[in-house]
C-alpha cells in the first residue's frame, strides 16, 4: 500500500503512546524521531515535519485539557496534524452541475489519458451520459490510446486524427458535444511548462470555457509537485488535482502535502493500472487506512464503479426476494475481480486493514486462485445448470464435464456448489425474517447449520 512505511511509524507511535505508563522526555523525543523519519522518507516538505514535531513537543511538556487524557490529546494531536498536512482549504470534492465540462492538463508521463477514461467511467457509473474529447496533437498516439482507453470503459470519444489545431477540433465536434451531460478534455503535454504549452491551453481554455480545469500529477513526482500545481495556477487558474500512480511509491507525501500547501485540492487518486483504480479523495479516510483502520467510502465507490446499474439492481432484487443463482455468483465474483486483490479489498475494511499481514504468505493468492476457478467452472455450466444448480449434486457426470471444461477438479465443483448453497440458504432464511416467520427452534436450527461451515 502507498505511504506504507509512515502508516506503519505512526501506529508504531501510537502503541507506544499507549503503551506507556506515563510521557517522559526519552518516549517523546524517540516518538518524534520515528515520525520525522517516516515523514521525510516519504518526501514531506521538512519545514512541516519540523512544525508537526514542534507541536508534539508542546502537547507532550506544555498543554493540558481539563478532563482529556495526555496520550489520548497526543495521539488526537498526531492524528489531527497529518490530516492538515494533507488537505487543502479548498474543498476536495468535485462539484459538478448537470451540464459539465473538463479540461485536463499535465506533463508528459503524468497518466493524463488513461486517468480521463478512468474519470468517465465513475461518472458514467453514477448516471452522467459521458464524452471524451482528444485535443492532444502535440504527442504521437495520443488519439489512439485515447480511443482504446474509451473502448475499455464503453464511453463515446471524438478524436480527429489528421487536424493538428486543438481549437478546430473542439469546433468540429461541437454540436455533437452538446448531446453529453459531462465533456472530458484531454490536452497536451510537455517536458516542462514552456510559453507554448501556456500559450496553447490558455487559447484552449479562451474558447472552450471549461467549468473545471484540473492538473493531473504523478505521486512520485515527490516536492517539485509544489512548484509544478504553482506554475499552473499562475497560468491557468487550475481547480484542484489528480494525484496518478498512489498504488506504487512511498514518496506521495511530497505530491499530497505539496497540494495542501498551495491550496490546490486533491480531487481524485489514482491507485492502480486497472480502469476502475480511480478514488475521490478524502484525508480523514485517507489517514484511515493508512493507520490500518479501513476506508469503507472507498471501498463502496469502487463496488459502484464496478457494477453496472442493471447488475446492481437485479442484486438488489435477489437479495429481497431470498433468491440467488449461479450468475449472481459470478457476477459478484467478477466484481471482485475489478476491484483489485484481496489485500486491496481487505486494506478498505475497517477492522481488517493489517490482517492480510498476519495470514499465512500464500493464503490471499490461494483464494483469488480459487475465485477464479469458481468463475471458470460457472463460465462451463448450461444455462439449465447455473439456473438449477441443485441437479448436478447427484450427477457426477456433469461434475465431472465442468470440471474438465474449466481446467478446475470435481472437489473445487463441489466445494462451489457447497459455498451456494450455503449463500442460498442464508439468503432465504434472511427473507423468512424479513416476514417475521422464523421462531426461536429455526434460529437455534440455522446457528447449528451455519456453524463452522461458512468460510474463505
Amino acid at each position: 500500500m502507498v505511504l506504507e512505511k509512515l502508516g506503519n511509524a505512526i501506529k508504531s507511535s501510537f502503541t507506544k503512546i499507549s503503551n506507556a505508563i506515563f510521557l517522559d522526555k526519552k518516549l517523546v523525543d524517540g516518538i518524534i524521531k520515528d515520525i520525522q523519519r517516516a515523514l521525510i522518507e516519504a518526501d514531506v516538505n521538512v519545514e512541516l515535519v519540523f512544525q508537526l514535531s514542534q507541536k508534539i513537543k508542546k502537547v507532550a511538556f506544555d498543554e493540558n485539557i481539563k478532563g482529556i487524557d495526555k496520550k489520548e490529546q497526543l495521539v488526537k494531536l498526531i492524528h489531527d496534524e497529518l490530516e492538515k498536512i494533507l488537505t487543502s482549504k479548498k474543498s476536495s470534492e468535485l462539484k459538478l452541475s448537470k451540464k459539465s465540462s473538463i479540461v485536463f492538463l499535465g506533463l508528459y508521463g503524468a497518466g493524463k489519458t488513461t486517468t480521463i477514461s478512468k474519470i468517465g467511467l465513475y461518472y458514467a457509473k453514477r448516471g452522467r451520459k459521458v464524452a471524451l474529447l482528444g485535443l492532444d496533437t502535440q504527442r504521437p498516439a495520443a488519439m489512439e490510446q485515447l480511443e482504446q482507453q474509451a473502448k475499455k470503459a464503453n464511453l463515446v470519444c471524438f478524436v480527429d486524427k489528421k487536424e493538428k489545431n486543438p481549437v478546430k477540433i473542439y469546433e468540429n465536434y461541437k454540436k455533437e458535444l452538446e448531446k453529453y451531460d459531462l465533456v472530458l478534455i484531454d490536452t497536451a503535454g510537455r517536458d516542462s511548462l514552456k510559453a507554448d504549452l501556456i500559450k496553447e491551453i490558455k487559447t484552449i481554455d479562451k474558447k472552450i470555457k471549461p467549468d473545471f480545469r484540473i492538473l493531473v500529477m504523478p505521486a512520485d513526482i515527490g516536492q517539485s509537485a509544489k512548484k509544478q500545481a504553482k506554475d499552473f495556477q499562475e497560468a491557468l487558474d487550475i481547480d484542484g488535482v489528480i494525484i496518478t500512480r498512489m498504488d506504487g511509491t512511498a514518496k506521495a507525501g511530497g505530491a499530497l502535502t505539496a497540494c495542501a500547501e498551495t491550496n490546490a485540492p486533491v480531487f481524485f487518486i489514482g491507485t492502480g493500472e486497472h480502469i476502475h483504480d480511480i478514488e475521490t479523495f478524502d484525508a480523514g479516510f485517507f489517514i484511515q487506512r493508512l493507520l490500518g483502520m479501513g476506508d469503507l467510502n472507498a471501498l463502496l465507490e469502487k463496488v459502484r464503479s464496478a457494477t453496472t446499474e442493471k447488475q446492481q439492481k437485479r442484486i438488489e432484487q435477489s437479495l429481497a426476494e431470498g433468491k440467488f443463482t449461479l450468475m449472481d455468483l459470478y457476477q459478484q465474483l467478477e466484481s471482485m475481480g475489478s476491484l483489485g486483490g484481496m489485500d486491496k479489498i481487505m486494506s478498505m475494511i475497517p477492522g481488517l486493514g493489517n490482517a492480510s499481514k498476519k495470514l499465512p504468505a500464500n493464503l490471499m493468492e490461494k483464494q483469488e486462485q480459487k475465485m477464479k476457478h469458481f468463475k471458470a467452472a460457472i463460465s462451463s455450466m448450461t444455462q439449465s445448470e447455473i439456473e438449477n444448480p441443485e441437479i448436478l449434486e447427484k450427477q457426477t457426470s456433469r461434475i465431472a464435464r465442468i470440471a474438465k471444461g474449466s481446467g478446475s477438479t470435481t472437489s473445487e465443483i463441489r466445494e462451489l456448489l457447497k459455498q451456494y448453497k450455503l449463500m442460498n440458504d442464508l439468503l432465504k432464511s434472511q427473507s423468512s425474517l424479513a416476514d417475521g416467520k422464523v421462531d426461536q427452534k429455526m434460529l437455534q436450527k440455522m446457528a447449528r447449520k451455519f456453524k463452522g461451515k461458512v468460510r474463505f
